[in-house]
């Protein structure tokens, strides 16, 4: 089963490369800029997976996965972010993976919470 992955983040390069590492392991990807435009997209589509970075202009990562699980409680959420004292804010089941990262690093941490029930 191919998954398929909403990665958010306001960085171009960082969400291509992030895109592009989890392309080659056989993801499907879908890319947004933005939590308004993200939020456009998962209401019209099912995804897996929302790999989401929490700061960013307009709507951020926390709001924007508040909303999503409303609209879709199986999805689930990974979140990025270089502001390690957000962290302290999500609830303890939530997975996040601070920046800088290496790629094969957030690959494994994404399989790891895709194979989780």
């Amino acid at each position: 089963m191919t998954h398929k992955i909403l990665i958010v983040d306001d960085d171009p390069s960082l969400r291509g490369f992030t895109a592009k590492a989890l392309t080659n392991e056989g993801m499907h990807v879908t890319e947004a800029e933005d939590g308004e435009t993200a939020w456009d997209i998962l209401k019209g589509e099912h995804f897996d997976l929302l790999l989401t970075d929490i700061v960013m202009p307009n709507m951020d990562g926390v709001e924007l996965s508040t909303k999503a699980i409303m609209l879709k409680p199986e999805l689930k959420i990974m979140f990025m972010t270089g502001f390690t004292g957000m962290v302290h804010q999500l609830d303890s089941k939530t997975t996040v993976i601070a920046k800088p990262f290496h790629l094969k690093d957030i690959v494994l941490k994404v399989q790891n919470v895709l194979e989780e029930n």
